[in-house]
């Protein structure tokens, strides 16, 4: 009962920071031009953020797979871009709770 008690908290205090985040603005131009709001931060984090993870493992496999016939192919880079590096992108570098263009830096 006490750990539901402290992930509720936790959730709260979470929720309460991202809010004030996105009605202050942090100063970065990536949160400035998207904004996204508390609940997308929280489902991204909590939802997309892991499923992303398990496409960048179980691409990982598939390209090292399919490795052989790619490369006959002539197409390995083209393999690994789709299967590793968008997904790891995604998961990795974009930023919470954006989306599409997220991930790349603005000037």
């Amino acid at each position: 009962m006490k750990s539901l008690q402290v992930l509720c908290a936790a959730l709260l205090l979470c929720t309460s920071l991202a809010v004030q985040a996105t009605e202050t603005g942090s100063g970065d131009p990536r949160y400035t031009i998207q904004n996204p709001p508390a609940y997308a931060m929280l489902g991204d984090l909590l939802i997309a953020r892991p499923l992303l993870v398990v496409a960048t493992v179980i691409g990982a496999g598939a390209f090292v797979v399919s490795l052989p016939f790619t490369a006959l192919g002539g197409g390995i880079g083209e393999a690994g871009q789709a299967l590793v590096v968008d997904p790891a992108r995604s998961a990795f570098v974009r930023c919470l709770g954006c989306v599409g263009e997220g991930f790349e830096q603005r000037e």
